[in-house]
């Protein structure tokens, strides 16, 4: 194990949540749907504290969460583009497209969460002592909340799109309906989208 890419991930993890919160943030004042706005409301709460839980594990290893490297700052910056991209579809001043261009950015940003934590979850498996029971405590408090904020959000900007060119679309999305949690899971939903077109 390299400890220092081992650092660099989890500061790129606190900045990817960091940057997360102020996401969900702009991706509510876009949001039309009720069923999503609620949706991202609980994501928000639960993006919130992931941070807390990634200060914690910041004080197992000793790092600085304050401290800046070229990874981090790269990370910060595509987060900001995310809200600028959407405060523009805002200014645009076409509210559902404003929306689609909302659950986009947050299907972009929680990709690189979902990502940082599946590495959380491996390094968690290589490391001993304190350092592997607090990032496995966090791993495991966390990737299940990540999953669906991925594949649900991954939906709901499907069904958006559909919606907007006129066809009928599924909402909520198949993905939030079966409670998915697994890209298995995920492409199991997306086959059930016809049937469950048909019952509406």
């Amino acid at each position: 194990m390299k400890q220092s890419q081992v650092n660099e991930l989890l500061y790129q993890a606190l900045e990817t949540e960091m940057g997360g919160v102020k996401v969900y943030r702009t991706a509510l004042r876009c949001a039309q749907n009720p069923d999503l706005k609620e949706e991202w409301k609980k994501y928000l709460e639960q993006t919130e504290h992931h941070e807390q839980i990634l200060l914690g594990v910041f004080k197992t290893f000793g790092l600085d969460p304050a401290t800046q490297t070229p990874g981090r700052k790269i990370v910060g910056h595509k987060g900001a583009a995310l809200v600028a991209a959407m405060e523009m579809a805002l200014a645009a001043g076409d509210p559902a497209a404003a929306e689609i261009v909302a659950a986009e950015c947050v299907v972009d940003a929680e990709t690189k969460d979902h990502h940082n934590w599946e590495l959380i979850g491996k390094v968690a498996e290589k490391l001993s002592g304190a350092q592997a029971k607090t990032l496995k405590e966090a791993y495991d408090e966390v990737e299940d909340e990540e999953d669906e904020h991925l594949y649900h959000t991954t939906g709901w900007a499907r069904e958006l799109w559909i919606q907007s060119l006129g066809m009928p679309a599924v909402l909520p999305p198949p993905e939030e309906e079966k409670d998915v949690k697994t890209a298995i899971g995920a492409a199991r939903a997306m086959q059930s989208r016809e049937e469950l077109l048909t019952k509406k």
